[in-house]
């Protein structure tokens, strides 16, 4: 099944990757042998604020980041939302999102996470989507830097 919805080109990715500012990482793990622990790390490193989303690090902190048990409990709105979860765990995620009294202008889900009903609902309350990739890849293959 193929989406209706545009794919977004290089020059959108990294366009969004030098706007965002915040972002809170959804899935994030203390393990750093997880792809969400590495991404965490890399994205700290490029001067973004990152917040771990993880009930089992809530009160604690990743790499020096606050972590929280879950989105309603972020101290302050994020530009994006970044998902590590599964496909069908996302629309959980999305539905999440959307019952915050504020909006992400992003939502990415990571490599392998793809939910078109959950992307389509995000997109309606004026969200971009982007699925099936990963920041941290596409800041480094597309050069972004941080101008």
């Amino acid at each position: 099944m193929t989406s209706s919805v545009p794919s977004l080109s290089g020059d959108d990715i990294k366009s969004i990757l030098r706007k965002v500012k915040t972002i809170a990482i959804v899935g994030a793990s203390a393990n750093p042998e997880r792809p969400s622990y590495e991404v965490a790390a890399f994205l700290l490193s490029r001067g973004y604020e990152v917040t771990a989303v993880n009930p089992g690090l809530a009160g604690q902190s990743l790499l020096g980041a606050p972590a929280v048990a879950s989105l309603k409990d972020l101290p302050a709105p994020v530009d994006m939302v970044d998902i590590f979860r599964n496909s069908a765990a996302a629309g959980e995620v999305v539905t999440d999102i959307l019952a915050l009294n504020w909006r992400p202008s992003v939502i990415w889900m990571q490599l392998g996470v793809v939910n078109e009903p959950a992307a389509a609902l995000a997109r309606a309350q004026g969200i971009t989507v982007i699925m099936n990739r990963c920041p941290k890849i596409d800041y480094v293959q597309l050069g972004v830097g941080r101008n």
